[in-house]
């Protein structure tokens, strides 16, 4: 499949069936998400793969911020926890000065390719930032220097949403010099 192709169809999937993801498909996102490029090469991305339905079941009940329930998440047969393990320089001190989160910008390029990955192998995902980190810490049992940042739901889908509407490219585009 071509990446401009993939890209394209990728979308937040809210409806899974039941079929377990097989491992070898789950390792090739995975894989595709530790070559993610990363600040200072510090790859600070971590992940815990939840395919325990009793684990699930509570993550999406109490790892979620209240006030928009998300039952449809209980349905995905995995559940990505992608963690932040930050390195003192990089993404503790550069910030200081830069005033950028480097960590965040990695984990968000590791879990893109993540789910385009997935996307590729015929998967949905879904990305729900809407967490409680130090609940999911606590629930998970995570060392203190893991931080979760967002949860991947991935599955295969029920139905396949139409993307949605995107800007134009004049409206994206600023300026070309």
């Amino acid at each position: 499949m071509d990446i401009l192709d993939t890209i394209k169809r990728r979308t937040s999937c809210r409806c899974y069936q039941e079929t377990a993801v097989p491992d070898d498909v789950l390792e090739r996102c995975l894989e595709a998400a530790r070559w993610a490029p990363s600040a200072c090469n510090q790859q600070p991305w971590r992940f815990i793969v939840v395919k325990e339905r009793g684990l699930r079941e509570r993550i999406c009940s109490e790892g979620f911020l209240p006030g928009l329930p998300m039952p449809w998440a209980k349905q995905a047969p995995v559940i990505i926890v992608l963690c932040s393990k930050k390195s003192l320089v990089t993404h503790f001190l550069a910030p200081l000065f830069s005033g950028i989160n480097y960590h965040l910008l990695d984990l968000g390029i590791a879990g893109e390719h993540l789910v385009l990955e997935a996307q590729a192998q015929g998967l949905g995902s879904c990305w729900i930032g809407w967490i409680q980190p130090k609940k999911l810490s606590k629930m998970l049992k995570l060392p203190f220097d893991l931080t979760p940042v967002a949860l991947i739901t991935l599955g295969y889908p029920q139905a396949i949403t139409p993307p949605g509407k995107r800007l134009a490219m004049n409206e994206i585009v600023i300026g070309k010099f």
